[in-house]
């Protein structure tokens, strides 16, 4: 018999797993926390050796954006258009010069 605070967690844990997992999980769950010693089994144990059970039973959604690579590769407006801003003050020097020759 594990305390409420510990059944409290199992079932929030539990919360974010499809209905297919979830009776898997809150039985390999208890299975997990009858191994502790009573003494020893708190909120903060109980916690860390069930969250990676809870990965291990939860299907996380596919992520679109590792199909299309990352952002800063993408094209965009801003990086393909032409440079904006001011020109570097020494850029046509030379062209300036050979006018004032002239």
């Amino acid at each position: 018999m594990l305390p409420d605070e510990i059944d409290q967690l199992i079932l929030q844990l539990a919360a974010s797993i499809p209905p297919p997992e979830y009776d898997n999980f809150i039985t390999a769950a208890y299975a997990v926390l009858t191994e502790i010693d009573c003494n020893q089994l708190g909120p903060g144990l109980a916690y860390r050796r069930l969250r990676d059970l809870q990965k291990r039973h939860y299907d996380y959604p596919p992520d679109a954006r590792a199909i299309c690579g990352p952002k800063h590769y993408r094209p965009s407006r801003l990086a393909t258009g032409p440079a904006i801003g001011a020109d570097d003050p020494r850029a046509g020097g030379r062209e300036r010069r050979a006018l004032r020759a002239v």
